[in-house]
């Protein structure tokens, strides 16, 4: 396992929209294995395989808290079905865009299929944070960032620092 960089906005590699895996196989799980590392490191809770640089319909997460035993998730080739017409509004932050927290509003609830680790066709209900976390992550296949559900100002005034701060770090 190993840890990758993280992709941060404006990176355009951020907006691409990720293919479809074809199979589960053991390269897939290796990728997999090294976007929890990386996430874990992070820290945060998901992680899209384009944050990585790979273009490809891979998520991993884990909502365990701080002394909980960890409960990965991997998605691949998440398909949302049944959003609900109810939303939540949760604050959102993101690996690819570090420092920022804003409020989004999302579907409450939503049932996704996907594959999972071994490559089987799962279902899973979801609600809560974990709906709020899928949401956003399977934004990031589409090459979706959380800042663009939020007013054209906030999203503006976001990337203006974000770039701001690469030059800075860029100068050092």
């Amino acid at each position: 396992m190993a840890i990758r960089p993280i992709l941060t906005a404006p990176d355009p590699r951020l907006r691409e929209k990720s293919r479809p895996v074809d199979k589960v196989d053991d390269g897939l799980r290796a990728l997999m294995d090294d976007m929890l590392e990386t996430m874990y490191d992070a820290p945060g809770i998901g992680l899209a395989a384009i944050q990585i640089g790979e273009p490809i319909r891979v998520i991993v997460m884990d909502l365990a808290g701080e002394n909980e035993e960890a409960q990965p998730l991997y998605f691949v080739n998440p398909e949302i079905l049944d959003p609900s017409e109810e939303t939540s509004l949760y604050e959102e932050g993101c690996l690819s865009v570090p420092e920022f927290f804003e409020e989004v509003e999302r579907p409450a609830r939503c049932r996704v299929r996907y594959l999972d680790y071994a490559g089987n066709e799962q279902i899973l209900d979801a609600e809560g944070l974990l709906a709020t976390c899928i949401q956003h992550e399977m934004d990031h296949l589409e090459g979706v960032l959380f800042i663009d559900h939020l007013s054209r100002l906030k999203r503006d005034r976001i990337l203006r620092k974000l770039k701001k701060e690469q030059r800075f770090v860029a100068a050092e």
